[in-house]
């Protein structure tokens, strides 16, 4: 008897251990998840902050373009064109 005794109080042992376990992991994996969620926050902040950097970069190489720089210059035409078109597409969809 005292042999099954000596197991179920290794299984009792084994068993809290394995609770313990279980509750460090659930925490790590909860601040884990915490910091996943953190990191996709910022991507998506980081994200937006690029794209309105591109625009305004854009917007910048527009108008230097039409002060007078010759770098951009024809950047500027082939989108001023490409506005146009997009213009005369419109009017002739409302046209019809």
């Amino acid at each position: 008897m005292s042999g099954l005794s000596q197991i179920v109080d290794a299984l009792e042992i084994k068993i809290e251990k394995l609770a313990q376990k279980l509750d460090r992991l659930q925490k790590e994996n909860q601040e884990l998840e915490n910091e996943v969620s953190r990191s996709a926050l910022a991507l998506s902040r980081q994200s937006e902050e690029v794209t309105l950097l591109k625009q305004q970069n854009e917007s910048l190489r527009m108008a230097n373009s039409l002060l007078g720089s010759d770098d951009n210059k024809r950047e500027t035409k082939l989108k001023i064109n490409s506005l146009i078109r997009e213009i005369d597409y419109c009017i002739a969809q409302l046209s019809d």
